[in-house]
């Protein structure tokens, strides 16, 4: 049985905390308004009903990469992942960031602000054609593969989900945290 949909944020967006296990890669499904606080919503196909909100800066990225005709962006992937140095009201609270784009041909380098006067380098490589979207790695599969490296029982573990026919990413996620001897 996948957890994944038990352990979602009860959330009408996607979150940092829904990348706490690492990178994910999404396909775009469409691009709308949102708000004024949050005026852009990026419909993700793995996660209807929880769409991306970028921030200014990741906003600002993507109009540099892609353009700014959102439509555009329908079909086109992105990985984005959780930066746990962001800050909100001066506290590092981690917030999502994008670290590769389909349909650019080299990585990208934008200066974007990140304070009043300080600048930043963002860069964004390009996604292979290749990579699919990437299923998350529920969190009680993190906890318990940490546990079972901390114990010593990784390979009892790995045994144990492959009998209960594990899906291929969990099966790899756990299998790449073996330690090496």
């Amino acid at each position: 049985m996948d957890l994944t949909e038990s352990i979602a944020p009860k959330s009408d967006q996607l979150n940092a905390e829904d990348l706490l296990t690492g990178p994910r890669t999404f396909t775009i499904e469409k691009v709308n308004a949102g708000n004024a606080e949050q005026p852009i919503n990026v419909h993700l196909a793995e996660l209807p009903g929880r769409p991306y909100r970028p921030s200014k800066s990741m906003r600002r990225l993507l109009v540099a990469a892609w353009g700014a005709e959102g439509e555009a962006y329908t079909g086109r992937r992105l990985t984005l992942y959780r930066n746990p140095e962001i800050k909100f009201g001066g506290d590092k609270v981690g917030g999502i960031e994008i670290s590769h784009l389909s349909h650019i041909k080299k990585s990208i380098d934008v200066a974007l602000a990140v304070t009043r006067g300080r600048r930043k380098i963002f860069t964004v490589a390009p996604l292979p054609s290749n990579q699919q979207a990437t299923p998350a790695i529920p969190e009680d599969v993190v906890a318990n593969t940490e546990k079972a490296v901390a114990e010593g029982t990784i390979d009892q573990y790995i045994a144990w989900l492959a009998e209960r026919n594990a899906p291929a990413h969990i099966l790899e996620y756990v299998s790449e945290r073996k330690p090496t001897t």
